[in-house]
C-alpha cells in the first residue's frame, strides 16, 4: 500500500522547517496546528483571511483550549503566514494570551528537613539552607542568591539586590550579606577567628546551617 503523498504546501513548510532545525517532534506539532486551521476553515489553510485567524482564536479560547497550547499555536500560525506563505500581514489579529503564573509550593519544614539531608554533602546543605531559608521572605523578595564551588566542600556566596529597589526590612541582616562557607574542624575555625580578632576585623559568626555543616562568618 503506498504512502498518501504529501502536498507541495506542506512539503514546503516541512523544508522551511527544516532549514531552521526544527527537531522532528517539533514538526510534528506545527503540522498538527496547521491542521487543525484546516479543520476549522474546511478549506486549504493558505486560504485564510486575517479575520478567518482572528475567528479560530476566538473559537480556540470559547472551546476551553489552555493558554499554552494557543499561544503554541499562535507561534506557529505566524511561523506558516510569515515563513512559509509570505504574508505575515494576515496575522496581525493574533495575540498572545495572558498565561497565569502558579505559585511555587511551599515545603514543609519535614520536607525541608528531608531535602538538607539529600544533599550530598555539607557544601550544598549550606547552600540550600541559606537560600531556601531567606529566598521570599522579607527582607529578601527581590535578593538573586550565587554560590559557587570552591571545592573541599567550601563555598563563596553573594546576593544581588535589584538596583533600585529597598527590600521591606534590613539589607545588612545576615541573610543578605556577601559571605564565604568553609567546612573546617572547630579546632581551625577558632585559630581563624583568633587571627581576624587579631587584626581588628570586624565579623559576624560562626554560623552553622545544620549539624556538621560547612561554618559560615559574614565580614
Amino acid at each position: 500500500m503506498s504512502e498518501k503523498p504529501i502536498s507541495p504546501l506542506r512539503q514546503r513548510m516541512l523544508e522551511d522547517m527544516g532549514l531552521r532545525g526544527f527537531t522532528p517532534d517539533t514538526q510534528r506539532d506545527y503540522i498538527r496546528a496547521v491542521k487543525k486551521l484546516a479543520a476549522y476553515l474546511g478549506r486549504s489553510p493558505d486560504t485564510a483571511t486575517a479575520e478567518d485567524l482572528r475567528a479560530f482564536q476566538l473559537h480556540l479560547i470559547a472551546s476551553g483550549v489552555q493558554p499554552p497550547t494557543i499561544n503554541t499555536t499562535v507561534t506557529v500560525l505566524r511561523f506558516f503566514f510569515k515563513v512559509t506563505l509570505d504574508r505575515p500581514e494576515t496575522t496581525r489579529h493574533l495575540v498572545f494570551v495572558y498565561e497565569p503564573r502558579k505559585l511555587p509550593r511551599v515545603l514543609s519544614p519535614e520536607e525541608v528537613l528531608h531535602l538538607l539531608e539529600a544533599a550530598p554533602g555539607p557544601k550544598h546543605k549550606a547552600a540550600l539552607s541559606v537560600a531556601y531559608g531567606n529566598r521570599g521572605n522579607p527582607p529578601y523578595e527581590e535578593v538573586r542568591h550565587y554560590f559557587f564551588d570552591m571545592g573541599n566542600d567550601s563555598l563563596p556566596a553573594f546576593f544581588e539586590i535589584p538596583k533600585g529597589k529597598e527590600p521591606a526590612g534590613n539589607r545588612n541582616a545576615i541573610g543578605a550579606m556577601q559571605h564565604c562557607a568553609f567546612v573546617v574542624t572547630a579546632e581551625r575555625f577558632r585559630e581563624v577567628e583568633a587571627r581576624l580578632k587579631s587584626h581588628a576585623i570586624d565579623y559576624i559568626g560562626p554560623i552553622c546551617t545544620a549539624p556538621r555543616s560547612a561554618r559560615h562568618l559574614f565580614l
